[in-house]
């Protein structure tokens, strides 16, 4: 199975500059000159004079509007530059924002050391105080002892009935009570020192800690502030490229409604951007496959429909394969088979593909219903007959059979020259061929395939015509998205 390309003596003109007035076509048929040129009364004509006149008086305008694009264009880039450089202004305020929760952690673990240091200070004070307390009790009593013994001279302590031993025992207790009182009034002098400076540092890490604690307040704050000039950042970013890609998707429909002015006084055969749009649409909607793949292709294939070839189907069918089938597909439509345009030959195979999608006979029995009498089928997949066998039929139409015809809803069998019709058909064949996946890699596959058939779809000699569907589908995507975006 393949679908041949009018890619040789009919598909040099792919490649010519018309390619670029068809993207973004948006007038259904050539009605639309009615509107360029009203007319005063019902026998004015539009002239060969009026038509020129008017394509110079778009191109110009076109010229002038594609100038802005690019330096709308430019600007966005510049803006896109201005809002990287936002960007890093945003992360060092990040950097700055989080730095500064850091610091606020780390002070709140001061803080707790703080607290644990105050306690244990606390503690040491009232310990302090206790001692301090006894140290004066002790003291309170020596002084009572002192002056006890002062109360008794030395002359009546000898003239006393105490012996001279006894005598010399009370003295040496007079004078250690004295040295133990100097003792104790030292000890007294130093834990009120101890005490005091105790106290002091307490006084000093409760200062330090309300500090810390006002810190905390001031980062805070300083932290709001930092996030509400990211925001305001982010929210300008963000407005400034709204405003400048807004303007830029204006420009570009206006030179795409006058691309499409300039197509319609062509005389072009093509399908217009409008209807192909409508039309891939709701093929995706059927199959899941991309509606600008399905664009790409049949602008490969026939610039949507605007080469649909000049080959006969006399000379440039294949004989056995598909002129059988040709015959019943024409007769089933009730057309005249030696005037129904087909592709010539490329010069590297046979021609003979039909309509916009460029499908060959053989393809086109299995998406439009049409079943080999012998064996019930339209691939030959039992191999019940040798393919010269199965190709030469005969060949009928089954309606139920016609997958295009039941996608569409329509009572009328599938016509390949028909644009609705074709564009179902590739859709279903690029379904077939893994394009529902909607990969880069899975579409530009699917597109090989649907040119070059599978054996040859990997073939490095083909990967042109993947590549250039793929660079099509990709501006199609482009004007899809600016078209919905304005609606």
């Amino acid at each position: 199975m393949r679908c041949t390309s009018q890619a040789s003596s009919d598909g040099v003109l792919l490649l010519n500059r018309a390619e670029r007035f068809l993207l973004s076509s948006l007038v259904v048929g050539m009605g639309f000159l009615g509107l360029l040129f009203p007319l005063s009364g019902s026998h004015a004509q539009v002239t060969p004079q009026d038509i020129a006149e008017r394509r110079a008086q778009l191109e110009a305008q076109l010229k002038e509007l594609e100038k802005q694009i690019r330096e709308q264009a430019l600007l966005v880039a510049q803006k896109q530059k201005e809002r990287i450089s936002i960007e890093r202004d945003i992360a060092i305020l990040e950097a700055e924002i989080r730095k500064a929760h850091l610091a606020i952690q780390q002070r709140n673990l001061f803080i707790r050391q703080l607290d644990a240091e105050i306690r244990e200070k606390l503690e040491e004070v009232a310990s302090l105080a206790d001692k301090l307390e006894r140290e004066k009790a002790a003291l309170a009593q020596l002084m009572r002892k002192a002056y006890a013994l002062q109360e008794v001279s030395l002359v009546e302590m000898a003239l006393s009935n105490q012996t001279l031993s006894d005598f010399f025992s009370d003295f040496d207790t007079f004078y250690q009570i004295k040295k133990a009182l100097q003792q104790s009034f030292d000890d007294l002098r130093a834990l009120q020192a101890e005490a005091e400076a105790a106290r002091r540092a307490l006084e000093a890490k409760r200062a330090q800690q309300v500090e810390l604690r006002n810190l905390q307040k001031l980062q805070a704050q300083q932290i709001r502030e930092q996030e509400r000039e990211k925001q305001r950042l982010l929210a300008l970013a963000k407005e400034e490229e709204q405003a400048r890609r807004k303007e830029l998707k204006r420009k570009q429909k206006t030179a795409a409604q006058i691309r499409a002015e300039l197509f319609a006084l062509r005389d072009s055969t093509a399908i217009p951007f409008g209807e192909a749009v409508q039309l891939a649409q709701q093929a995706e909607r059927a199959t899941g496959v991309r509606a600008a793949l399905i664009l790409g292709t049949l602008k490969q294939e026939t610039k949507l429909g605007e080469f649909i070839g000049t080959g006969n189907w006399r000379t440039d069918m294949h004989p056995t394969r598909d002129r059988p089938l040709f015959l019943v597909i024409t007769r089933t439509l009730g057309y005249d088979p030696d005037k129904m345009p087909v592709s010539a030959q490329p010069g590297y195979g046979w021609g003979g593909a039909m309509g916009p999608a460029q499908f060959i006979p053989s393809t086109w029995a299995c998406y439009g219903g049409y079943v080999n009498v012998n064996t019930g089928d339209c691939s030959n997949r039992a191999r019940k007959l040798s393919w010269k066998a199965f190709w030469a039929g005969p060949w009928r139409y089954d309606p139920s059979r016609d997958r295009i015809r039941a996608l569409l809803g329509v009572n009328r069998p599938s016509d390949p020259w028909r644009n609705a019709d074709a564009f179902m058909a590739a859709a279903l064949l690029l379904k077939e061929n893994g394009a529902d996946a909607r990969t880069y890699r899975a579409e530009r596959l699917a597109a090989l395939r649907y040119f070059a058939g599978w054996s040859n779809a990997k073939n490095p000699a083909y990967a042109f015509y993947g590549d250039s569907v793929m660079r099509y589908a990709a501006e199609f995507q482009r004007l899809i998205d600016i078209l919905e975006h304005e609606q």
